[in-house]
């Protein structure tokens, strides 16, 4: 006989129902969202599963890569499916859901996800924040540019290193406009400065890839594009 698993995962619990190739349910059970707490709980059922399901999510990655880890057949479930799946039951509970993801997983009705490594993972991490704070800095020059357009100020046509250097130069002689401006300049340059970290990291890692030494090798293709 084989043995199915449905975790409904949320940010503190996770609902577990386990059921048999027959759909019936043998064990269900609401427990933390540790993988240890779930490993634990499915050691306890002391049978070999076929399949545990879990929907994609924020932790999905987290615990489907300690899952695996320990030896269990974990499987990440699409989104969309697993809401079209679950949409026939009336009354939506963590339990309920968890029925269901184990009755799909069972019945093979989901489409399965990619899961990420978790050096992918940390890679993403360092270019997504290093876009975020990039993102940042040019939202706080253009609120500079903005906010001195109003007093007939341009700034015009500057890099990034002589940004700060031209709005001094503009509101010098304007003792208001300096101690209201100043503040935006120092937290722009701290943004640069950990811009200038993350984008150090980012160049490193590239300079260590085959693939991306292979692809820098193009003409016009460097190590990190802003």
């Amino acid at each position: 006989m084989d043995y199915f698993a449905g975790l409904d995962v949320s940010l503190e619990t996770v609902s577990v129902c386990i059921v048999t190739d027959t759909g019936d349910i043998l064990l269900e059970k609401k427990i933390d969202a540790e993988p240890a707490a779930i490993i634990a709980l499915l050691e306890s059922f002391a049978r070999p599963f076929k399949r545990v399901g879990l929907e994609a999510g924020p932790t999905s990655s987290w615990l489907y890569s300690e899952l695996r880890s320990a030896g269990y057949p974990a499987i990440c479930l699409e989104c969309r499916h697993v809401k079209a799946g679950l949409s026939a039951m009336r009354n939506k509970t963590d339990r309920n859901d968890a029925r269901g993801i184990a009755q799909l997983v069972r019945l093979g009705w989901f489409r399965q996800v990619h899961v990420k490594s978790e050096e992918a993972q940390r890679i993403r991490m360092l270019l997504v924040n290093r876009q975020q704070l990039l993102t940042k800095t040019l939202d706080f020059e253009n609120s500079v540019r903005g906010s001195l357009k109003v007093f007939g100020l341009r700034i015009g046509t500057v890099t990034r290193r002589t940004f700060e250097a031209r709005v001094l130069e503009l509101v010098a002689e304007d003792r208001s406009l300096l101690a209201i401006t100043e503040p935006m300049l120092r937290v722009r340059r701290a943004l640069i400065e950990e811009f200038d970290r993350l984008d150090r990291l980012c160049r490193q890692l590239a300079r260590r890839d085959s693939v991306c030494r292979r692809l820098m090798t193009v003409p016009g293709v460097g190590e990190a594009a802003t």
